[in-house]
């Protein structure tokens, strides 16, 4: 890890700090590690997770398992498309209507743009835009997967279709509809793919979250596969069944009625994602700070930081320490918006103007925080890409 540490030490000489990069080798194995993971089914890439068009390209231009983007915001799917990219299905509802007339317009002109709903109010607004605009929308139906164990809820908070019978009468709706398209279904086992189960500070937690995981997939499994069958048999021009994410791929490759599975974090490998028992990909994504402080013998002192992930506030939301090993962060300052404080007693000589290497809790919020992401191959900088905050865009 010293040999790696002088690898990107060399490679930033030169760039102003703090700096967004991306080792590109352990990038592409990442690439590869998943595309081996498909088993027939094809991935859709989760652009909330890389928000790069430039690396969401470079994945999709690697193989052929690599198809569509599921995009965060209406506003960054109408951004993508004109970026050249399709296939783009909007992983959460929108009730903008300026959004979703622009969605409209350029679905009826021909653009594979498609929607996402869960509720009747979702569908009769979707169809009085349509029709004063005299097109048409493309749609998915989100179906909760969520479970109740005892008095847990295990799952995240999501759609209101709980049920086949809430799903039945969603799809009754939807008949006689001409401005409506059911294009696709979609189920995201959240307790199964977002939940870290191997948290080495965290280990009698990590037995009961597999235990707990191991309960729900029986039940992911069975509602997903009823779901299915039902809206095959009534609308049979379904496109795609959409699941999973990178905490799951392993396992929801293997359903049969599953076409696609989504897939985003895993490609930067963002710390979060070291914590599953299943599956370990490599450190792609990762900042630098610089050093430029030493109030005590130990404390090294430096300039930003403070890039810490979204959800519950927790220790594992803030950046980890992953270059010189041996680095670790201080309890009553953690990752400061302008001073990052880190104690350090390895055996890495540091001094000022030294960078210090660290990784985000999550994949692409990383690039909310920077306007470039810079790529290293061995020990060179061979070029740089822009985020979405490079390109001007602020979707969320």
């Amino acid at each position: 890890m010293k040999d790696q540490y002088n690898r990107y030490k060399k490679a930033l000489i030169g760039l102003e700090k703090p700096c967004a990069f991306i080792d590109l080798d352990a990038f592409e194995q990442n690439v590869r590690d998943i595309g081996k993971q498909a088993k027939g089914k094809r991935i859709r890439l989760a652009s909330k997770s890389i928000r790069s068009v430039e690396m969401i390209k470079k994945i999709l231009a690697s193989s052929s398992i690599f198809k569509g983007i599921m995009c965060f915001t209406g506003e960054e799917a109408i951004y993508l498309y004109e970026q050249g990219l399709d296939d783009l299905l909007i992983a959460y509802p929108i009730w903008d209507e300026k959004t979703l007339r622009k969605i409209c317009r350029l679905t009826t002109n021909g653009a594979r743009i498609v929607v996402m709903v869960d509720s009747l109010e979702h569908i009769e607004h979707l169809d009085a835009i349509a029709n004063s605009e005299n097109g048409h929308f493309l749609l998915c139906l989100d179906i909760d997967l969520s479970n109740k164990i005892f008095n847990l809820h295990f799952g995240v908070y999501r759609s209101s279709i709980k049920s086949l019978d809430d799903l039945k009468k969603m799809s009754k709706h939807l008949k006689g509809k001409t401005t409506l398209l059911l294009d696709g279904l979609m189920g995201y086992e959240a307790q199964i793919a977002g939940v870290t189960d191997a948290d080495p500070q965290a280990k009698a937690k990590g037995i009961l979250i597999r235990i707990l995981k191991a309960y729900a997939r029986k039940k992911v499994k069975k509602r997903r596969k009823q779901a299915v069958k039902y809206l095959r048999k009534h609308h049979p021009f379904l496109r795609f069944v959409n699941g999973g994410g990178t905490g799951s791929l392993h396992l929801t490759t293997k359903e049969k009625y599953v076409t696609e599975v989504t897939v985003g974090s895993g490609f930067y490998q963002s710390h979060l994602f070291d914590k599953y028992k299943a599956f370990r990909y490599q450190a792609a994504a990762m900042f630098a700070i610089e050093v430029t402080r030493q109030p005590e013998k130990d404390v090294y002192t430096c300039h930003g930081g403070g890039y810490v992930a979204s959800g519950s506030a927790g220790h594992d939301k803030l950046p980890e320490i992953y270059l010189p090993k041996g680095g670790s962060l201080i309890a009553n300052e953690g990752v400061g918006e302008v001073q990052t404080p880190v104690r350090y007693k390895g055996s890495v000589r540091l001094k000022m103007g030294d960078p210090i290497i660290l990784r985000h809790s999550k994949a692409g919020e990383l690039c909310e925080r920077f306007t470039h992401l810079h790529l290293i191959r061995g020990e060179e900088l061979v070029g740089k890409v822009t985020t979405y905050r490079g390109d001007g865009q602020c979707f969320l």
